[in-house]
């Protein structure tokens, strides 16, 4: 355990400071500097994982290749360090309590009283070192959800406490991100939510090691000077997190502040390489300085809560930037669609999205937007439910099933073209039960799915329940909609197409969960090229004319 180096990221102050952002921002830093780094996340909610939250409750339920349901943060990480996350990546209360319990009811404890204290703490620190006893890394950056102070959040402060005692000052450190207000009436940043925070971080038997502050305004020396003074830290670790223009910035903005220099002048180590951060320099540039705009509409049931969709904003930040375009999301939630007129909703739009989702609210709209794009040939992009729903649209519009539906939304339907998988039909419980992560995927030659990915066998993660039904499979061939990626083992469908149509893709599964900043999604980078095609060619139009 000792040669691997354990950062615990605690916050202060308030939620969605970005905890996340410099979490990921260090790891980069590191692994830019030759070290192995992974990252996991701790949340401090009873849930045993993410995947029975409301997107509204969490934001976006992220899928890992293992089939783990998690926390978005995970998201960010891989997208910054290019690596996979697993199930041991994200690690709940109720996780732990759930571990604990059935343990207690194994009678594994031997009749001794359970308690918080050791029995829930040292749970939390066996998973604090899971990860760097199973994998080879020379870092292992812990997050702790939620705030110092929190009710909830007590055993985990406690865990970190022990676990920075057991490893010893070499081997472990802690950084505090905190809030640095700015008072307009007063003309003043304030220092004094800090002080308070890191106090109640005292109180619980933990220095910090480093703060880092985000703030609107750059910190003045002697507001460090200050903040060094009152929270008991050395002023060269009183780290500046500014307001960034996009979360890309915060890594250089990190290296300008050398928050990686102080953490491994900390634990006593020497960097195995110049840092080399070309690339991420490069893709910053590229997508500050754009060639092309385009406007890609964004159809959901969530969009009031835009971390519902997060990897799928983010993954047209990246494919976009590879080709030299800013992504413009329009986002228009689904239930507008059924209420007002479609046609001035989506006009100008290059390119449509219809995202996942679930439950009946706001289908229609969706199926609306899937026949807006299908007729006026906009390229179209169908994810999970979005790629369901034009199958629903083909079937209703093409086809000529008036009450073809997913038995989702409709188990009566006479056409269930869409229908509960075999697999899930027994499952009772909700929980970790969907088909989940990466399978398996042969694409069809001569297609646009193809095209993207340049290859025939992908592997792809999955979040669902419902799958294309395939006894209604050589109707749809005949009418015009293809089958042109299938799972090899399972034979289920998981990509639809229109050979007629210049471009409109259905993917059963989730591309956006493996897009990363140095390695756009083949899928998204096709998409957006037939979304800037299509917007040449009508602005050429409107010249002509």
């Amino acid at each position: 355990m000792s040669s691997i180096k354990y950062i615990f990221v605690t916050g202060g102050v308030t939620s969605s400071l970005g905890k996340g952002i410099v979490a990921a921002s260090l790891a980069k830093l590191l692994q830019a500097r030759g070290f192995s780094v992974t990252i996991q996340k701790f949340d401090p909610y009873l849930n045993i994982d993410p995947g029975t939250l409301n997107p509204y409750e969490h934001g976006e339920c992220y899928v890992t290749d293992d089939g783990a349901e998690t926390d978005l943060d995970l998201g960010h990480y891989e997208r910054y360090l290019n690596i996979a996350t697993s199930q041991s990546n994200n690690i709940t209360t109720g996780r732990i309590y759930n571990n604990i319990i059935s343990k207690e009811r194994k009678g594994e404890f031997l009749g001794k009283t359970v308690q918080v204290i050791p029995h829930i703490t040292d749970e939390i620190k066996r998973n604090f070192y899971l990860l760097g006893e199973t994998e080879d890394y020379d870092f292992v950056i812990t997050e702790i959800g939620g705030c110092v102070g929190d009710i909830e959040s007590l055993p985990f402060i406690e865990a970190v406490r022990q676990a920075k005692w057991e490893l010893g000052p070499e081997n472990a450190l802690v950084i505090h991100l905190t809030l640095i207000p700015y008072l307009k009436s007063a003309g003043e940043l304030k220092t004094k939510p800090t002080q308070h925070s890191v106090k109640q971080l005292l109180e619980s038997g933990i220095q910090p090691d480093i703060l880092v502050c985000r703030t609107e305004y750059e910190l003045p020396d002697d507001i460090r000077r200050k903040l060094a003074l009152f929270c008991n830290v050395s002023i060269d670790s009183v780290i500046e997190a500014i307001d960034a223009e996009t979360i890309y910035d915060v890594p250089l903005l990190m290296q300008k502040e050398q928050l990686d220099k102080i953490v491994l002048q900390k634990l006593r180590l020497t960097s195995k390489k110049d840092i080399d951060l070309t690339s991420w320099s490069g893709f910053l540039d590229k997508f500050k300085n754009p060639k092309h705009h385009i406007s890609i509409g964004l159809i959901g049931k969530y969009v009031d809560l835009k971390d519902a969709y997060k990897s799928i904003a983010e993954s047209f930040i990246h494919a976009g930037t590879h080709l030299d375009c800013k992504v413009n999301i329009v986002w228009i939630h689904s239930e507008d669609l059924e209420e007002h007129a479609i046609a001035p909703q989506l006009e100008g739009l290059d390119a449509i999205l219809v995202a996942p989702g679930f439950g009946e609210r706001g289908i229609l709209g969706k199926i609306a937007a899937v026949k807006y794009a299908r007729e006026q040939q906009v390229p179209f992009l169908g994810i999970c439910l979005g790629m369901q729903m034009a199958v629903v649209e083909f079937a209703r519009n093409v086809l000529g099933w008036a009450d073809a539906a997913s038995t989702e939304m409709d188990p009566n339907s006479t056409h269930p073209v869409i229908s509960m998988m075999e697999s899930q039909k027994k499952v009772v419980n909700k929980g970790g039960t969907m088909r989940l992560g990466a399978y398996d995927c042969t694409l069809v030659d001569g297609t646009n799915i193809k095209a993207a990915y340049g290859k025939t066998n992908i592997k792809e993660r999955h979040r669902h329940r419902y799958e294309f039904n395939s006894d209604y499979l050589a109707d749809f061939q005949r009418g015009g909609m293809q089958a042109t990626g299938i799972n090899p083992e399972s034979n289920l469908v998981e990509v639809v197409e229109i050979p007629k149509h210049p471009w409109f893709v259905g993917v059963q599964y989730h591309p956006e969960y493996k897009s990363r900043v140095e390695a756009p999604h083949p899928l998204f980078v096709g998409f957006i090229k037939a979304a800037i095609s299509y917007s040449l060619n009508k602005t050429l139009e409107e010249v002509n004319h």
